[in-house]
């Protein structure tokens, strides 16, 4: 314990990788532009099908239950509802994968 390998205070406990409580302003804007290329594509694929006369369930209920980005409020662009936080919201980097997965609708009232 003592002498010249003697651990240091921070690595003797506690989180090693600290998360900060709030995105960046680059991670917003990184945020946003993710959600407005998501929505590009499926602007792209709709006009593509709707061309071809062809319509799909799937982007059908994407395009009637999912906002735009444009649509959404800052609050939902960069936080979730998390049952398990004090304010039952908690930042979207906080979630695993968040840059992989599109969290645009949270329950009602929250």
């Amino acid at each position: 314990m003592f002498g010249a390998f003697r651990p240091t205070n921070p690595l003797s406990g506690g989180l090693l990788w600290k998360i900060p409580w709030r995105l960046s302003r680059h991670q917003k804007l990184r945020q946003r532009s993710r959600l407005q290329r998501i929505d590009n594509v499926v602007a792209t694929l709709d006009k593509a099908l709707a061309k071809e006369g062809v319509t799909t369930h799937k982007l059908d209920h994407w395009k009637a239950e999912m906002p735009t980005e444009s649509e959404m409020v800052p609050r939902d662009k960069y936080t979730v509802y998390d049952r398990y936080e004090k304010k039952y919201r908690k930042g979207i980097h906080k979630v695993p994968k968040w840059t992989r997965v599109s969290q645009r609708v949270n329950p009602p009232g929250f």
